[in-house]
C-alpha cells in the first residue's frame, strides 16, 4: 500500500449534493454489491439531515465513502474511526474501488491478497474491504489516542507513513456529510458470493471467507491452508469461516450442531446461518446457508468447497443454527 492519488480531491471541480436521489442508490450498490436482480436489495435511509455537499466528490465516491461509514457503524466503530478509513481510502484510491494497484494492491484500500487481506474479488467489494480495515484497526492498541495519520499507517503499513495527514480535513467533512445514512441489508441474500448479503458483521465475514476457499479439496480433518492443510472437510470450513468473524465453534459438525442457538421449525434462514443433516443422534455434515435456498460446504472425497442447493429431495436435513459472539 502506497501513495495512490495521482490528483487530490481538492482539484476536481464539481461539487456534488450528497445522499438524494441516485447518490443512496449508489451507496446501496457500493455497500452491498450490485446485482440485477432488485428483490433482495437492502434499504438505505436517511436517520438525520446531510451537513451538506462535499466539494469534488463524484456519485462514486459519496457512495463508497457512505459505504465505509455504514460499515464502521455496523461494527460498533466510534466516529474517530470512521474519519481515520476515510483518510485512509482518499489517500490509497481517491475513493474509487480500483481494480489494479501497486504489485497486487487493488480496492479501495488498496488490500493485497498475497499479504493474507482476502480474495481480489473480496477485497473489491467495498463492504469486505472496509470490515477488513476496521478489523485491523481495532486490533491496534490505543488507536484512539493516535493521530489519524498514525492510525491509518499501522492498518496500512505504507511506504509513505505520513501521507494520510493531508487528508484528515477533507474526511472530517465527508464523514458530517454521510453520517446521516443508515443501510439495513436484505435477510433473503442471493446466495451467491458476487453480491453478499448478511443481517450481521459476523455472517458478512463467515461467507465472505467461505467465499475465498471455493475450489479448495474435501480433506477429512482438514482445517485450510491457514493450519497447514490444503483443503477442509465440512465443520472444519464452517469453524474456520466463524473463526475469521472471531466466534469460535466446536470442531466436528455434530458438536456444532449440539452447542448453536436453533433457528426454529418455520422461521426463515438467515445468510449465515450453520445448516446440518443426518439424524439428530449423529448429525454428519454442516454448511453455511448463504441465502436463496444455497448453501457454501465441503462436500465429500473426490469434490471441492462450492455453493449448491442446501436441500434436495429425499435429504436427511436436520435443522440449523444461528451463531453469534
Amino acid at each position: 500500500m502506497g501513495i495512490k492519488l495521482v490528483a487530490g480531491v481538492a482539484a476536481l471541480v464539481l461539487a456534488v449534493p450528497l445522499l438524494i436521489g441516485a447518490g443512496v442508490a449508489s451507496i446501496v450498490s457500493s455497500l452491498f454489491g450490485s446485482s440485477s436482480d432488485t428483490s433482495g436489495s437492502p434499504t438505505c435511509t436517511l436517520s438525520g439531515a446531510p451537513a451538506g455537499s462535499v466539494a469534488g466528490l463524484t456519485a462514486e465516491q459519496t457512495g463508497n465513502a457512505a459505504t465505509i461509514v455504514a460499515v464502521g457503524k455496523q461494527k460498533g466503530v466510534p466516529e474517530p474511526g470512521w474519519v481515520i478509513a476515510i483518510a485512509a481510502a482518499l489517500q490509497e484510491s481517491q475513493l474509487r474501488n480500483l481494480h489494479y494497484g501497486d504489485r497486487d494492491s487493488q480496492g479501495l484500500f488498496q488490500q493485497r491478497p498475497s499479504m493474507g487481506w482476502g480474495t481480489p474479488q473480496q477485497v473489491t467489494t467495498p463492504g469486505y474491504a472496509a470490515a477488513k480495515f476496521y478489523e485491523h484497526l481495532l486490533a491496534t492498541p490505543n488507536w484512539q489516542a493516535m493521530s489519524v495519520t498514525d492510525a491509518a499507517q499501522k492498518v496500512q503499513q505504507s511506504g509513505f507513513p505520513g501521507a494520510y495527514a493531508r487528508h484528515e480535513a477533507t474526511a472530517r467533512a465527508i464523514v458530517a456529510a454521510v453520517s446521516g445514512v443508515r443501510c439495513q441489508p436484505a435477510t433473503a441474500g442471493t446466495g451467491g458470493c458476487d453480491n453478499i448479503q448478511a443481517a450481521t458483521a459476523a455472517a458478512a465475514t463467515a461467507i465472505n471467507y467461505a467465499c475465498g476457499q471455493r475450489g479448495l479439496p474435501y480433506v477429512w480433518g482438514g482445517n485450510g491452508p491457514r493450519n497447514g492443510d490444503n483443503g477442509f472437510d465440512c465443520s472444519g470450513l464452517t469453524k474456520a469461516a466463524y473463526a475469521a468473524a472471531g466466534i469460535s465453534l466446536p470442531r466436528t459438525a455434530d458438536a456444532q450442531y449440539r452447542a448453536g442457538t436453533h433457528v426454529p421449525d418455520g422461521q426463515p434462514l438467515l445468510p449465515g446461518d450453520l445448516v446440518y443433516y443426518g439424524p439428530p443422534t449423529h448429525i454428519r455434515h454442516v454448511g453455511l446457508y448463504t441465502g436463496n435456498g444455497k448453501m457454501l460446504n465441503a462436500p465429500d472425497f473426490g469434490q471441492t468447497v462450492q455453493i449448491a442447493d442446501y436441500r434436495r429431495p429425499g435429504d436427511d436435513y436436520a435443522g440449523a443454527t444461528r451463531p453469534a459472539p
